[in-house]
Parts: C-alpha cells; structure tokens; sequence
C-alpha cells in the first residue's frame, strides 16, 4: 500500500498536469477563432476561382489549345501524387492517426501503382520517411501562407507537367465544427472543368484560352491553400476537445487519490487509537 507521502507526490504531479493541459486548451482556443476566421474567409474565394472557371470552361468548349494545356491533360495513373497535410505536434486526439490510416489506406487502394507522398507536417514526414516514398516536406508551418502553398503547388505543378506523376490527391481534416471535422480525399490533377456550365456572355480583354492557362495554376495553388487553412483549424479544433478531456480527466483522477488518501488517512488513525486502547487495556 502506497504511503500518504507517495499519494500526495501523486496529486501534486496530476495537478501539475492538469495545469498544463488547461493552459494547452485556452491556447488552442485561441489560435482556433484565429483560424477559424482566415478558413471562412477563404471559402468565397475559393468558391468564386471554381465559378469563374466554370464559365471560362463553357467560353473556350472544343478549342484545341485548351483541350492540349498540361494541367487538363488526362493520363493512365501508374504513379500518384499524394499531398498528406498532418500536424507538427502531437497531443490532438486522432488527428494525426486518422490521417495517416487514411493515405495508409489510399496506398493499398492502388496496388501496381507507384504512390508519392509530399508530405505537409512533421507527424506525416516522420512515419512515412521510412514506410513509402517521400518526394518533399512541409513542415514548422504555424500559420500558413498563401506563399507556402504556392511553393508546393510549383513543385507539384511542374512534375505532372514533364510526366513524371499522372494524377494528384490531398487528404486533410477539414474544419467543420470545434468537435467535428471531416477527413476528405480529394483529386487536385488533373483539374476537372465542369462539362455542363452554360456559356455566359463576357466581354474578355485576353482571350478566353490564356486567361484559363493563367487561371488553372491558381486554382491548384487555392486548392492547397484552403486545404492548409482548413487542416490548421481542424487540428486546434482536435487539440482544444483533447486537452478538454485530459483536463476532466484529470480531474477525476485527482478526486479519486484524494478519496483513497483519505481513506488511507483513516485507516491509519485508526490503528493507532486501537493500538493506544490496546496499550492502555495491557497496563490495566
């Protein structure tokens, strides 16, 4: 049985934890109405880059060069590019475990297939640098940056470009409430061009054709962006609802020791009134 000294050490270290974890959650809370509002505030432009393309696609139908632009180009995928965004730390619940069962998963979907990870965050690098075949990392992004996701659109745009990958696919946690996000897969490459979009009368000040080759990079840099966003959001979400629970765990971890503390207390004090009443009932 535990001394009363060994107990106590024992709720003074899971307050102490509990401390860290209440700090850890008003952090995340914080950081989370922060990216909260940047993934709101990406959404309409996001929705509007679709529309305009939708458009652009029913104004340049069956011309030659539009069919031909390498980002519309259409091949057998014998080697995929996966984009797995994960966090940089832990302690997010199943954040990170969900996505990487998800691209552990999307692999196995894909047998014969060769499946390049790029990785978005140091929890995704980590597992895979040894398990499958990391073609480039993100990592030590706090708050992303429309740069940051031009910088993995650029490399992934240039290799569908030259042939060496046929199709690109994202997973992410997307932000859909503080106890609720929703992991999705989805095709950024080749982009796909609505096919039912009624033509709308624009007058265009370059034709149609090169405004959509200026476009389609950008939509695939969107693309990532809102995908950064949306992860961010989604793990302090995860974040705050864990330390949550670790702090009402914590809780009643704590009120459970000091029951048995008391108990134990009690225990004690009351072996030694029966020994003084035994010693006393001896020299009588």
């Amino acid at each position: 049985m535990p001394s009363l000294i060994d107990i106590r050490r024992r709720i003074r270290s899971v307050k102490n934890t509990q401390q860290i974890t209440k700090a850890m959650k008003m952090v995340s809370a914080a950081k989370l109405r922060r990216a909260q509002e940047r993934v709101i505030a990406a959404r309409p432009y996001n929705a509007m880059m679709r529309r305009m393309l939708s458009n652009l696609a029913a104004a340049v139908r069956g011309l030659d060069a539009v069919e031909g632009h390498p980002l519309l180009a259409r091949r057998e995928e014998k080697t995929i590019q996966l984009v797995l965004l994960t966090s940089d730390r832990g302690l997010a619940g199943s954040f990170n475990s969900n996505l990487i069962k998800a691209a552990q998963k999307f692999i196995a979907e894909h047998p014969g297939r060769r499946v390049l990870i790029e990785t978005l965050g140091r929890k995704g690098r980590d597992f895979f640098r040894k398990r499958a075949s990391v073609s480039g990392e993100l990592t030590g992004v706090k708050a992303p940056q429309y740069s940051d996701a031009r910088e993995v659109a650029n490399r992934i745009i240039e290799r569908y470009e030259r042939g060496e990958i046929d199709s690109v696919y994202v997973i992410c946690n997307t932000f859909k409430s503080v106890i609720s996000q929703e992991l999705v897969v989805n095709q950024v490459l080749p982009v796909e061009l609505p096919a039912d979009a009624a033509p709308v009368d624009y007058i265009f000040e370059e034709p149609p054709e090169v405004l959509l080759s200026m476009l389609l990079p950008q939509f695939v840099e969107g693309q990532l962006f809102r995908a950064m966003l949306e992860s961010t959001a989604a793990e302090h979400a995860a974040r705050m609802t864990a330390m949550d629970a670790a702090t009402t765990n914590a809780s009643d971890v704590i009120d459970k020791l000091t029951l048995y503390m008391n108990r134990v207390r009690q225990a004690s004090i009351t072996k030694e009134i029966i020994e003084i009443v035994s010693g006393a009932a001896a020299l009588e």
